[in-house]
């Protein structure tokens, strides 16, 4: 039996097949083309949506907004690259009617209209609430650290500048010592040997004054640390194994682990960004209280009470750190605080009494302690290597109470944030392989990361909603 063959590549079709026909009625393209048709771009802020009178014909900013949404959906996100798919993929030609723009042309689009891509992202979160997705019931915030076009050794501390300048001070003054010993030897010889040490110190004091010049900038802005390919970016935590880079947040619905708000800060540390990147979330969703979980890295009593005040319920896990866990002694959480007394009950079972106060970025801080207790206390050796256990507690402490409070009953809420939020995070490293930016500076970086939750919420749409479904809600839509 014979195997089966193609046509002939010179044979010529009397009736040409239909590009259309290459593009199957559930094919993603058919959606991204209606959802992009069907937003109003200057709105967002695209640039050129009309075009002008004169000069020459640009391209329509819907056709390269689809080419990126497409880019991105399927893990191609360099410029040349979707260049080369304009050329070759079938599914490209079909979407930009065979359009085929040169890379420069792509690039700029994405760098002109940084600012519009976040707008795009959030219509789309509209469409998932359109089509009833989203829980509104609790949301998981977590960040992730992402690698910033700025290598490590282009990124200098307060403390690696002040060491380097020293060094060098030590290192010009061993060279000088030498350049005078042997100055009057090496001019019977030629003065190689000089000539390669002035060559040493010339480079040395030129790159001491480059350092002095960092360190000026980083007093006069006040900045710990200054990056210099990307100046936004910033070195990051060393368990995250990511050298310099930006720290990106989402607030991800626990429903479906699709993602409602995303933002890109050069901030290091997660602590102080909770109300921040769930309130926007909150207000997309339309609910007057939702639930907020997050991890111990957020834990900063001012955020989470701004948490409260603005209608959520947050549920961040206390960390456990200071000199009495470092040392295995009874922990801070041991204590219970009477209302009734204005007291701290510690585990021997004795009212620790307020004694001093003081201020904690702008808190008023009181200290409870207990010395006569303490000192026939039973227990004392589990408590305090001191004459006696002071513990400490802010004014607005009780809003830590009543989250505590909400942990115990809900003790699996925990498991729930790690399963929903870290789920986006490994679908767009791993699977997307968008470990890295390609883009420098925080606003350019903001632009990219919305295509990519965007591209990461339309994967797990496509998979959740049936096509037919997704088409009629995309038509729909309000322009």
């Amino acid at each position: 039996m014979p195997h089966i063959t193609g046509h002939d590549r010179s044979q010529l079709l009397l009736l040409p097949e239909s590009l259309d026909d290459y593009v199957g009625p559930e094919n993603p393209v058919r959606f991204i083309e209606a959802f992009v048709d069907g937003l109003d771009l200057a709105a967002a802020g695209f640039a050129r949506v009309e075009p002008k009178d004169t000069g020459r014909p640009s391209y329509l900013p819907g056709d390269l907004l689809k080419l990126y949404i497409y880019g991105y959906l399927n893990r191609i996100r360099s410029s040349r690259r979707l260049e080369a798919e304009t050329h070759r993929n079938v599914e490209v030609i079909w979407l930009l009617r065979h359009l085929k723009p040169d890379f420069k042309t792509i690039a700029d689009f994405r760098r002109d209209n940084r600012k519009a891509f976040r707008p795009v992202f959030r219509q789309f979160v509209l469409l998932c609430k359109q089509l009833d997705l989203f829980g509104r019931e609790l949301l998981a915030v977590d960040g992730t650290r992402i690698k910033a076009v700025n290598n490590k050794d282009r990124n200098f501390t307060r403390a690696s500048l002040a060491e380097f300048i020293k060094l060098a001070d030590k290192k010009l003054d061993d060279y000088l010592q030498r350049l005078d010993q042997n100055d009057v030897a090496e001019q019977a010889t030629g003065g190689s040997r000089v000539e390669n040490l002035r060559e040493k110190i010339a480079a040395v004091r030129e790159r001491r004054d480059r350092c002095q010049k960092m360190l000026a900038e980083l007093e006069r802005t006040g900045e710990d640390q200054i990056s210099l390919t990307d100046p936004d970016s910033r070195a990051m935590a060393a368990h995250t194994h990511v050298a310099v880079g930006y720290n990106v947040q989402v607030a991800v619905d626990t429903k479906h682990k699709l993602i409602v708000e995303q933002q890109v800060t050069s901030q290091v540390v997660d602590m102080g960004l909770l109300t921040e990147t769930a309130e926007p979330a909150k207000e997309i969703l339309g609910v007057d209280t939702i639930d907020v979980v997050a991890d111990k890295g957020y834990f900063k009593i001012e955020d989470i009470e701004a948490c409260e005040k603005a209608g959520m319920a947050p549920y961040v896990p206390r960390p456990q750190r200071g000199p009495s866990v470092r040392a295995g002694l009874f922990r801070k959480h041991e204590f219970e605080y009477d209302a009734e007394t204005d007291s701290m009950i510690c585990p021997a079972g004795q009212h620790l009494q307020p004694y001093t106060s003081s201020l904690m970025r702008g808190l008023k801080k009181i200290n409870y302690a207990n010395r006569a207790a303490c000192r026939d206390c039973p227990l004392r050796s589990r408590c305090t290597d001191n004459q006696f256990r002071s513990v400490s507690r802010l004014e607005n402490e009780a809003v830590l109470d009543r989250m505590a409070a909400r942990l115990a009953q809900r003790p699996g809420i925990l498991d729930q944030r790690r399963e929903s939020v870290e789920h986006p995070f490994g679908t767009i490293k791993q699977w997307m392989y968008q470990g890295a930016f390609l883009m420098r500076r925080l606003e350019k970086v903001r632009a990219e990361f919305s295509l990519t939750a965007l591209a990461y919420n339309i994967r797990r749409v496509l998979n959740l909603v049936h096509f037919d479904e997704l088409m009629a809600a995309v038509t729909a839509m309000p322009g």
